[in-house]
């Protein structure tokens, strides 16, 4: 069952850095339709990618060492910010 867990997080976790990386020319492009983001906001947007990419890999590592509930919790931690993300209030 947390094999099952860890392989639904890590397809979960792909597919949101799937989609960070395919919206990625209207966070940080410099195209009309752009936020034209700053140095420091462009490099948090990556670090979301990066995070989306190593936290299943993570998750695998702590079940291998018997550190399971660990595990779990990094595999699953970009997809509940991804859903917290959602929850929040539109800024307009």
């Amino acid at each position: 069952m947390t094999k099952a867990l860890l392989i639904v997080a890590a397809l979960i976790d792909l597919a949101l850095a799937a989609l960070l990386i395919g919206v990625s020319g209207f966070i940080v492009g410099g195209g009309p339709e752009s936020l034209k983001a700053s140095g420091l906001e462009t490099a948090a947007y990556w670090a979301a990618v990066v995070v989306c990419i190593a936290a299943p890999a993570a998750g695998f590592i702590l079940n291998r060492k018997g550190r399971t509930p660990a595990g779990l919790i990094a595999a699953w931690l970009p997809a509940a910010g991804a859903l917290v993300a959602l929850l929040a209030p539109a800024p307009y």
